[in-house]
């Protein structure tokens, strides 16, 4: 046991948070193992395995110092020349501002590529797509670490399923449907971290777990307990989290400010350890956990778990969390290894965890790193700005044409560009974002184009009683125009953290702004920024042509739309998540977590809401498409051989036999057209959901008349059921395949045998 610390070193590791931040703006460096004082120690040592070099720095650390290095702003070790390291590093959709991260006022790493917001990038259900863009963050993230402007940790992906439409930070997620929230963690996974030994940086899944609101009614993310049943935590909340750590094996997850089932998420050792390390084994690389920021302090001051702050930062640490986020020193780490409840084991525990995570990434490595040619040349590139616009574009959802689209723009034919983002760039980017090299918007991209335009702004969140200052222009605009196209929706200052939205009606002056556009009986299309609105009385209305919903499209948005409008472009992007009628806020509470209809509440999601204005999934295309199954070779298939004969560990990621599908462009345009594969059944617990995604593929570029081919690959999970005690089960019976949404299709598939469990949850022994 090492000795407790002094008054005098306990005031000084209060005080260091102070100095970190003026620290964390200066170029960082990596730890020197040629000549510093650790290059003779076993840390520098790159023949030793990761746990042995974790090791050795952790026991050549005084007390003060492994103390220091237990949150986010690590003090490092003046003694020991390694350096102060922050690990607050974001990069959600492009390396974005946060307190670890740099951005130069010019020149080199002055900027990043700055993709669609995840929700529009997962709504290509283009999965190579997802993990080149994976691949180019991860790229960028390293750079900006090797120059010493970030860490080499990027808190990204956000994995929690966007259940609910108000939730202010949706937009950061894949969507409310679980297959492809944990394909696409799976694959941005790949792609940020890499696939070789070394990560090229530390992905962190957040939010661990039963995370997905902000402030509601008074109840805040930060005292709020979420009660979860076993069967929606093991087949929705952790779902994804099952993916990042058993399946993909990232380097980090971050814990949640929420409780679940009455317990802190950071102090849970439930989650932590009986479900993450034990049940997932994600122990292979001895991986670290984060906790969100100031989390440690909601266990004592707003959960009340604990009589103190040192009583409650203990819990977190002795529970699996192995650093403590913080904006300013909140946790109480110092009185709690005063008070004797913080140990030597526990703490030497946490510090190996984060500094083999580091090892892994090369961080003690200097040149002999995979990763350490990383460079400025390797931001923005034209494969970069490439994929940019390929992402928004393949992303972007029709959801209304009346044949309107694509435009047929002869040389002296107008166009109206009218809303509160046609011109302003600025509103391209969601919430966690950094500085794009560039932004085009929807003006700048039609006049790249050499486009006849009339320009004018429009209302954000005004109400009618608003002074209107934008009617008037709005309609002098259009006097010459052919066509009309109006730029709508919200901005980030109604949704992101901390901020949920109240309803799902789009504002009242925009509602009337449309109207009168509406009323000059001129083709009107609406192109939407940000997450879904109630757009009833607009599909309904036969004075709007066509809408898109086009989320926050990033740097290159502007154009992406712009090529979909004129028809550069064919949209084949699907919605993922469900747009509700307005008066779904009224109906259900935020805090309600239950999935299925429960007590007199409607379900959530498409998989247990019957009447939505547009479902998850929906679609369309400048083209028809015909989709169809081909027959089968075998119906018929036995529970017992699929498990039996099946060699992986897990069984719910055993393979089924692919499913063939036929599909025909009848129209006249190519396109690309995304396979989605539901299946529904009678089978396992009531209530039966209407029916689930089991398997999807985005076929690319299938030419007018062309009939394509594919095979739809899917596992055991994608057609088992959870049960009440969240074990997945795979039962006998008959399933219904169902091709497409709405359904062109479907074939029936029959179980026989025993029911087999592919996954035994573990139950919570609170």
């Amino acid at each position: 046991m090492f000795s407790r610390l002094s008054p005098s070193l306990l005031v000084s590791f209060l005080l260091h948070l102070g100095i970190m931040s003026a620290q964390q703006n200066r170029i960082r460096t990596f730890p020197d193992c040629v000549n510093g004082p650790l290059a003779s120690h076993a840390i520098c040592d790159i023949s030793r395995s990761p746990p042995e070099r974790a090791a050795a720095l952790v026991a050549l650390m005084e007390p003060e110092e492994k103390l220091e290095n237990l949150i986010s702003q690590s003090n490092g070790s003046t003694r020991l020349e390694l350096p102060f390291y922050n690990w607050w590093n974001e990069a959600l959709y492009g390396v974005a501002y946060a307190p670890g991260i740099r951005f130069a006022d010019s020149g080199p790493f002055s900027s990043a590529t700055s993709f669609p917001v995840p929700v529009l990038l997962a709504a290509s259900f283009d999965d190579d797509l997802i993990e080149d863009v994976g691949t180019i963050i991860g790229t960028e993230a390293r750079a900006w670490g090797n120059a010493g402007y970030s860490g080499v940790d990027f808190w990204t992906p956000n994995v929690n399923p966007f259940k609910d439409p108000r939730w202010g930070r949706g937009s950061e997620t894949p969507g409310e449907d679980v297959l492809r929230v944990k394909r696409y963690a799976e694959r941005i996974l790949r792609g940020l971290e890499g696939t070789e030994e070394e990560r090229r940086i530390i992905a962190t899944c957040k939010h661990y777990a039963g995370n997905d609101f902000e402030d509601w009614n008074g109840t805040t993310r930060h005292d709020f307990n979420a009660i979860i049943s076993p069967q929606d935590m093991a087949e929705y909340y952790l779902a994804p989290f099952q993916t990042c750590a058993r399946d993909a094996k990232c380097g980090s997850l971050m814990c949640a400010y929420n409780a679940v089932n009455g317990v802190p998420s950071c102090a849970s050792s439930y989650l932590l350890e009986d479900i993450l390390r034990e049940h997932w084994g994600w122990t292979e690389h001895n991986n670290y956990v984060t906790s969100d920021c100031e989390a440690v302090l909601d266990v004592f001051a707003n959960h009340k778990y604990a009589e103190t702050n040192a009583e409650g930062t203990v819990l977190c640490f002795k529970a699996g969390m192995d650093t403590s986020c913080e904006y300013t020193s909140s946790s109480d780490i110092p009185g709690a290894w005063s008070q004797g409840l913080l140990d030597e084991d526990t703490v030497d525990r946490a510090l190996g965890r984060l500094y083999e995570g580091l090892i892994r990434a090369g961080y003690f490595d200097g040149k002999a790193s995979m990763w350490s040619d990383l460079s400025w040349e390797d931001v923005n590139t034209p494969r970069a700005q490439e994929l940019a616009l390929q992402a928004a574009t393949e992303g972007i959802v029709l959801l209304k044409n009346d044949g309107t689209l694509p435009l047929n723009l002869e040389q002296d034919t107008t166009v109206a560009m009218i809303g509160f983002w046609a011109e302003d760039a600025s509103k391209l980017q969601g919430g966690y974002n950094g500085r794009a090299p560039f932004l085009n918007s929807p003006v700048d991209a039609a006049r790249e184009m050499g486009l006849n335009i009339n320009v004018a702004g429009g209302p954000i969140l005004e109400d009618v009683s608003a002074p209107d200052n934008w009617t008037v222009s709005a309609l002098d605009a259009t006097e010459d125009a052919d066509y009309i196209v109006y730029f709508g929706g919200f901005d980030t200052s109604l949704a992101g953290e901390t901020l949920d939205r109240t309803h799902l009606d789009w504002a009242p002056a925009q509602a009337a702004l449309i109207r009168d556009l509406g009323a000059l009986g001129k083709p009107l299309i609406i192109v939407q920024l940000g997450d879904q609105l109630d757009d009833s009385e607009f599909l309904d209305a036969d004075w709007v042509s066509s809408i898109f919903w086009a989320s926050w499209p990033g740097q290159d948005g502007g154009t992406a739309i712009m090529n979909l409008i004129t028809g550069e472009a064919s949209p084949a992007g699907r919605l993922l998540v469900t747009m509700f009628p307005s008066n779904y806020t009224d109906i259900i509470p935020m805090t309600d977590m239950s999935l299925r209809p429960t007590n007199g509440l409607p379900g959530r999601t498409y998989r247990w809401y019957p009447t939505p204005v547009r479902p998850f999934g929906y679609g369309l295309h400048y083209t028809e498409f015909d989709a169809s199954f081909v027959s089968l070779c075998n119906s018929t298939l036995d529970i017992q051989s699929l498990v039996f004969g099946c060699d992986d560990e897990h069984l719910d990621m055993c393979p089924l036999p692919s499913i063939p599908i036929r599909v025909t462009n009848s129209g006249e345009r190519t396109s690309d057209f995304v396979a989605l594969m539901y299946v529904k059944s009678e089978n396992g617990p009531e209530p039966h959901p209407i029916k689930t995604l089991s398997a999807y593929s985005r076929l690319q570029e299938i030419k007018a008349g062309e009939t394509r081919r594919a095979r739809l690959g899917w596992k055991l999970a994608n057609l088992a059921r959870v049960d009440e005690q969240g074990n997945t089960v795979l039962y006998p019976g008959t399933y219904t395949l169902m091709l497409d949404e709405p359904a062109q299709a479907s074939i029936e598939i029959k179980l026989t045998g025993e029911e087999a469990i592919l996954d035994d949850w573990p139950a919570d022994p609170g």
